[in-house]
């Protein structure tokens, strides 16, 4: 059996917009009937391998989402190898198909004066650190004349991995619409984040003002718009499964262990981004539950079925929370012995505390692998 670690997070956001839906609003749910302001899990995950915390704890063994590896190698074979561009037009765009398919729209013979030619994937790959090397070396063999496979399958096998170090693609999976030999399946599940108690979208209706108009001009704004914004407690929850993350890093419980303690930190103190420069929103965990066991995974959603309403929200939410928690371990079992609690108002517990205990959870976790 694996190692399941389960992490419970309660963040306040102040007046905000960091995860818009496709009309610049506050994304929103319904959930018990109720409104509910939502952060989607992709603007989390973005948020978490965007923070300096993730980025610095896991330099060098962080993947890159992108269509332009062909154009990387590309460029690297003209730049660094003074190739001819043709000549390496023609192995970066053999090297880039084992990645995926190319855009040959996009990538049809520019018209004079439009720039270089491009070189794009029709998706988006993530690719690790050692895919991305191995796919420059191959490119450097293939200028020194060694010839390429003819076979794709054959040229993915000397280039993509199925396990490396590369700690976000372990955790977060990806999959290659043309090559699912060499998907991964993500280690870690997060949920998307909702507010444990009613919310709705408000407007913010704002004004912006022609320095150079005078009154006597006009006594009017130079341009007017409304804007979305909401705040509230998010209830936000994530699960690692450790023998699969270790899996996923070819055997390296130690990165492992690195990349679960850097995850925590990011999902405490990261935020999706959207409109930041007018709401400033920086809030960190209030809240923090981690439990490590190898009973089968449950979220402590269903404590917010019915909102929350009360004066204090934030406590009425940890209160909601922890009452779930014991009410689904006496039915069930308890899927952890002793949770690590971090509550920043009542003064309990640290954020180094629970990175450690995740850091343990992970290192005492049985044979690589799921049982």
């Amino acid at each position: 059996m694996t190692t399941f670690v389960q992490l419970h997070l309660l963040t306040t956001y102040p007046p905000s917009n960091p995860n818009r839906d496709d009309q610049g609003r506050p994304k929103s749910a319904m959930y018990g009937g109720a409104p509910r302001l939502r952060l989607s899990s992709q603007s989390v995950k973005r948020a978490v391998r965007e923070s300096p915390a993730f980025r610095e704890a896991l330099s060098g063994h962080l993947g890159e989402r992108t269509q332009r590896i062909g154009e990387v190698v590309r460029n690297h074979l003209v730049s660094a190898k003074e190739a001819d561009p043709e000549t390496a037009y023609g192995i970066a765009e053999k090297i880039a198909d084992a990645f995926g398919a190319l855009d040959t729209k996009r990538n049809a013979p520019p018209k004079e004066g439009e720039g270089p030619r491009r070189l794009l994937m029709a998706q988006l790959a993530f690719i690790s650190p050692d895919e991305r090397r191995a796919a420059i070396e191959l490119a450097e063999k293939a200028l020194a004349g060694e010839a390429l496979p003819d076979a794709k399958k054959a040229l993915e096998g000397l280039i993509l991995r199925t396990a490396d170090g590369a700690a976000d693609v372990a955790m977060f999976g990806r999959m290659l619409a043309d090559d699912p030999d060499f998907n991964r399946e993500a280690a870690v599940q997060v949920g998307h984040a909702i507010t444990t108690h009613r919310a709705e979208v408000e407007d913010d209706y704002y004004t912006a003002v022609d320095d150079l108009k005078t009154a006597a001009e006009d006594a009017g704004a130079g341009f007017v718009g409304e804007a979305g914004f909401g705040s509230g407690v998010y209830y936000l929850y994530a699960c690692i499964d450790t023998g699969l993350l270790i899996d996923n890093l070819d055997g390296d419980r130690a990165l492992a262990a690195r990349a679960a303690e850097a995850l925590v930190e990011a999902l405490a103190t990261a935020t999706p981004s959207g409109k930041q420069n007018s709401f400033a929103h920086r809030p960190r965990a209030a809240y923090i539950r981690a439990e490590a066991g190898e009973a089968q995974p449950r979220d402590l959603s269903g404590a917010f079925f019915s909102p929350v309403g009360a004066e204090d929200l934030r406590k009425a939410s940890i209160a909601a929370l922890e009452d779930m928690a014991g009410c689904i371990d006496r039915a069930y079992g308890t899927v952890c012995a002793s949770p690590a609690v971090m509550d920043v108002v009542e003064g309990t517990g640290s954020l180094a505390e629970i990175k450690a205990y995740v850091r343990k959870a992970v290192e005492a976790a049985g044979e690589a692998g799921r049982g």
